[in-house]
């Protein structure tokens, strides 16, 4: 096995939920190893060992990041209800969006999706670009599948999109639920 492949254990994926629980309160911006290493009871030396690099371990807690949002994704596709369209989808997806609960979850997707546009080459490749698609996929899974591989439909998708995205944003600055939860539900009526 080359240094570079990630070495298959329990440990490693004991290390990698520790380390994604210290992403989730502090980020990923300045991850430094030693004082990750120190929080989670490891040390630099296993980390590189059992992750291969620094930009290996970032890659690894970017997948776990990315699959805890993708089965997040499948329960609120699965919460609606059998209500069929674009709009009870995207209330579903905004009440999951807006709980506090997931606050560190969406400020750790912030910073990598602002990464992965800054430095595309490295363990950021590629996250912003796979989670436009991964929300695109959500939302069309609300469409009437008669429409929805229209042009229409994705644009309708990706206005609906970016509407969420731009209320999440502001959300997490401001931390004004009610607000942006009423911009929301305003813009979503529009769709009918």
């Amino acid at each position: 096995m080359s240094r570079s492949e990630p070495t298959p254990s329990p440990r490693r994926q004991e290390l990698l939920e520790a380390a994604y629980a210290y992403a989730l309160r502090s980020g990923l911006g300045e991850l430094s190893l030693r004082p990750l290493a120190e929080e989670i009871h490891s040390s630099p030396r296993v980390l590189l060992y059992l992750f291969g690099s620094k930009d290996g371990l970032i890659s690894a807690l970017l997948a776990r990041a990315r699959a805890d949002e993708l089965a997040h994704m499948q329960q609120v596709a699965e919460s609606r209800d059998g209500a069929e369209g674009l709009q009870p989808i995207a209330l579903e997806l905004w009440r999951w969006l807006s709980d506090e609960a997931h606050q560190g979850l969406l400020t750790l997707w912030v910073e990598s999706y602002a990464r992965s546009l800054i430095e595309p080459d490295g363990p950021w490749a590629g996250f912003a670009r796979d989670t436009v698609s991964d929300w695109l996929a959500l939302l069309a899974s609300g469409q009437p599948a008669a429409i929805r591989d229209t042009e229409a439909a994705l644009t309708q998708r990706t206005l609906v999109l970016a509407v969420l995205r731009g209320a999440m944003l502001d959300l997490l600055a401001t931390g004004e639920t009610a607000r942006t939860t009423a911009a929301v539900r305003h813009q979503l009526s529009a769709l009918g």
